[in-house]
């Protein structure tokens, strides 16, 4: 079992009913999937890069990939509908809670000038979304290989009904946002 996931039912989940006074242990929030995405914007001009993308976010997340395409037309960007433009993946279950341990304790500490996270990315639903400018800050990444330094976007998908409740939700799980 993820260490992360064994904290959450023994540790987090009662500090979360006695700090926000839930009643039932079915109404504490948790965390239902984590998903990653990267716009790889210059595969129009070379195939390469989307396949690098896909493979360095397969070998971050330890799962495979998938690519995305376009859903619109886009003359001034040379963008026709179905081109594949970006890859995602999305985690749940024992390889989420392994992620989200990864991310906080290794990845996110790696970031040049790093002053926590910004707290006000929640989308009024419970879930929060953050931007990483370059995938090199996860060890799993061989820099030497690396042909493009790209971004990726993640999002974490809770139960939680509102942003507060959501908040409490990822501090538990040691996410450095800043005051």
């Amino acid at each position: 079992m993820a260490r992360l996931l064994e904290d959450y039912k023994n540790k987090m989940i009662p500090a979360l009913m006695k700090e926000r006074k839930y009643q039932n242990i079915m109404s504490v929030p948790k965390l239902t999937k984590i998903v990653l995405n990267m716009g790889v914007g210059k595969a129009l001009d070379n195939k390469k890069l989307l396949d690098s993308a896909v493979e360095e976010l397969s070998t971050i997340v330890g799962q495979r990939a998938v690519k995305t395409v376009a859903k619109k037309s886009i003359s001034n960007f040379k963008l026709r509908e179905g081109n594949p433009i970006g890859c995602r993946v999305t985690l749940r279950g024992k390889r989420m809670y392994e992620f989200l341990d990864r991310f906080v304790n290794v990845a996110l500490p790696r970031v040049r000038d790093f002053r926590g996270i910004s707290g006000k990315s929640f989308d009024g639903r419970g879930n929060y979304s953050l931007g990483i400018t370059e995938q090199i800050i996860f060890p799993e990444i061989n820099y030497d290989k690396v042909e493009q330094i790209s971004g990726m976007n993640i999002t974490f998908v809770t139960t939680a009904s509102t942003d507060d409740e959501a908040k409490a939700l990822l501090k538990q799980f040691n996410m450095p946002f800043r005051n």
